[in-house]
């Protein structure tokens, strides 16, 4: 199978020919449909986090299921899936207290004494984030994709993977809000307009996206944002303070940026709630001052949006087969494989919303 493997850090991704096994007990073996390109991968390609080489990036995936090993019961040949980098045990503690994003995925794995899933001629390709979607082919564990309705649009669904279950996971699991609450998004990338997006859904009152690039604003308000904010500007925090008279009841920092994680918590009111879901600097840490802390403001991360992804990616494709949530937009160009390069460097401009590779 054609995939675009990466081979050094702050290199660019070569196609090339990867062989891929047979499935075994509780794998799924997925002809991939479509891929979202994620700033997740980009922390990986650039070297801000580390992960052996070579590998294929990618995981924000949706395809058909091609064949399915033994021991598998939730999947068949022909089902439509979108798979999710929360790969699950089922038995650990996190697991079976339903916190299953938080699950190391032990026994998710191939062994050492087993063939490796990935092959490049004789070496091994380490799987990224369990899934190493940038491939015509995904071989995988059952428990890292979930059947979707074959009514849903394959390319749109590959989003509900990560940055739609990511973002609207915050609203609806991280930050639990209630109807008439008010909410800052801080980032207008895919998983902040997919915050956005379900912030709508959920009934905030007001919806306050911040972001330096004015399409993205905009766009932001397409999706159900009540006002907008340039993230650039000296006073941005204080605006979002001064339209909902105090701060918002919930900021969520999509990002990665110790910046912007500070805007979060400065345009809280007292007792509200900063999430943190972009993936910052490994040596970065985010905190709160002594007066937020008198002042009752909480900070948290949200890892993956708190998923619980069997329940909540079929849900998600219900909004958005009803309409409620709008995947449509946020897709800012579908691309080849072949153009992966090109989709990264769109990433690092951050001018772009949502790249999607897309698969004959």
């Amino acid at each position: 199978m054609r995939a675009a493997v990466l081979f050094e850090a702050k290199t660019p991704l070569q196609i090339e020919e990867v062989s891929v096994a047979t499935p075994r007990a509780h794998e799924v073996l997925i002809r991939t449909a479509a891929v979202g390109v994620c700033r997740s991968d980009l922390h990986f390609v650039d070297g801000a986090y580390p992960h052996p080489v070579p590998t294929i990036p990618g995981h924000e995936a949706a395809g058909v299921v091609e064949a399915v090993g033994s021991e598998v019961t939730t999947l068949r040949a022909g089902d439509h899936v979108v798979t999710c980098l929360s790969v699950y045990c089922g038995s650990c503690e996190f697991c079976v207290t339903g916190r299953l994003y938080l699950c190391l995925g032990a026994g998710t794995r191939r062994g050492k004494a087993v063939a490796p899933r990935l092959m490049l001629g004789d070496k091994p390709v380490a799987q990224m984030l369990n899934l190493s979607a940038f491939a015509e082919q995904m071989l995988v564990h059952e428990h890292a994709c979930v059947a979707i309705d074959r009514d849903m649009p394959l390319d749109r669904a590959a989003l509900i993977g990560c940055a739609v279950t990511t973002g609207a996971g915050a609203v609806f699991h991280c930050c639990d809000l209630s109807p008439g609450e008010t909410v800052a998004v801080v980032g207008c990338g895919g998983i902040g307009l997919a915050a956005v997006n379900a912030a709508r859904i959920a009934g905030a009152s007001r919806i306050i996206a911040i972001d330096p690039v004015p399409e993205k604003r905009i766009l932001a308000e397409h999706l159900g944002a009540t006002h907008s904010v340039d993230a650039l500007s000296d006073t941005a925090a204080d605006e979002v303070v001064e339209l909902t008279r105090g701060g918002v009841h919930h900021a969520i920092e999509a990002v990665g940026r110790p910046q912007s994680a500070a805007t979060a918590v400065k345009v809280l009111r007292r007792g509200g709630t900063a999430t943190i879901l972009g993936m910052m600097p490994l040596k970065e840490q985010v905190g709160l001052s002594a007066m937020d802390l008198l002042a009752g403001k909480k900070l948290q991360g949200g890892l993956m949006g708190g998923n619980r992804f069997p329940v909540d990616i079929p849900r998600l494709v219900d909004f958005y087969l009803r309409g409620l949530l709008d995947l449509d937009s946020i897709i800012g160009e579908r691309l080849p494989l072949e153009r992966i390069n090109h989709a990264f460097d769109e990433l690092r401009r951050g001018d772009a919303t949502r790249s999607v590779v897309v698969f004959a």
